[in-house]
């Protein structure tokens, strides 16, 4: 990679990180009082729009058994983000010791990032809770969060903010994309969608500069090893997806209220699959702000090998 792409540490602007503060002391909120508000789930409401559930591929299913689908998948939606959130905070609460005796701003925005991190979780765990309740019994979340965490924090910190990075990008796209414009979605998941996306807004920012900074430190062998470490997680990623996917497939099947033939209980897993794929990372792969700062710090045999990787999960 040529040295003009590259940023000294010392040139990243102080600026970036004391905007990301102001607009962390202003977009705050706290989880009772702006986005619970006392509601409870209306259980005959989709939790995700059809531009990420894919639920009307399914031309055999019912409007009222669409909807389970998609409350099937918002309840995997805040369980896997309630994992993700576990490994960003500690990678982030990680990476601050860099700024603990210089740049007191950015250590300050990602402290504030990583707090913000800590209520995210709390929030999913909290909404997690209250779909239980309402929903039949049989769901499974399978990915084990502290064992996933373990395995991601284990990888180079290059690969960790690639991976983070891309995770804060894809909320961006879901909300203003899908979420957003979707007038049947259910008013409280839509406002867990929404002041979640205030805050991710920043943390992206703060990825990039933190992903930006790591690779500056990097030689040309040590970005090489990065990168597989990159697609390694895109990989492990995946596997966890095409598991849930066969789980909630499986959910939806006994709780739809009807027995399917098997090519439909085929296709239901499929599109859960799908859906899941591009939830998690086609969305955020095919993003131009990603896609962007991906290829600012890689050559173009790396990026060959990333998109060698991604080729099955993208079609």
């Amino acid at each position: 990679m040529s040295a003009v792409l590259k940023q000294p540490e010392a040139e990243l602007p102080t600026d970036r990180y004391a905007r990301c503060v102001e607009a962390s002391k202003r977009v705050r909120w706290e989880i009772d009082r702006h986005v619970i508000r006392g509601r409870a789930f209306d259980f005959r409401e989709k939790f995700l729009p059809d531009g990420l559930s894919l639920a009307t591929r399914l031309a055999f299913l019912s409007n009222d058994e669409r909807k389970l689908f998609s409350r099937i998948q918002g309840r995997t939606y805040a369980n896997m983000f309630g994992l993700v959130e576990r490994f960003i905070g500690a990678k982030i609460m990680e990476v601050s010791r860099d700024h603990w005796l210089g740049d007191q701003v950015a250590f300050e925005a990602l402290v504030r990032f990583t707090d913000e991190e800590l209520k995210h979780q709390e929030l999913f765990r909290r909404i997690e809770a209250m779909m239980a309740a309402g929903m039949a019994p049989g769901y499974r979340f399978m990915p084990q969060p502290n064992e996933v965490a373990g395995l991601v924090l284990g990888m180079s910190t290059w690969a960790v903010l690639a991976l983070t990075c891309h995770i804060e990008i894809f909320t961006q796209v879901h909300y203003r994309e899908s979420i957003d414009a979707d007038a049947e979605l259910s008013e409280l998941w839509k406002d867990v969608f929404l002041f979640h996306w205030k805050e991710e807004s920043q943390h992206a920012i703060l990825d990039e500069l933190e992903w930006m900074r790591e690779d500056a430190k990097l030689t040309p062998a040590a970005r090489d090893a990065a990168v597989n470490d990159f697609i390694a997680l895109v990989g492990a990623v995946d596997g966890m997806l095409q598991a849930q996917a066969a789980e909630d497939a499986k959910y939806f099947v006994a709780t739809c209220g009807r027995k399917l033939a098997r090519d439909e209980a085929a296709a239901v897993e499929a599109t859960m699959l799908a859906a899941y794929r591009y939830q998690y990372i086609v969305s955020g792969a095919q993003a131009p702000r990603f896609l962007g700062a991906l290829t600012s710090m890689i050559d173009g045999d790396q990026a060959a090998r990333i998109m060698k990787a991604l080729e099955p999960i993208l079609h």
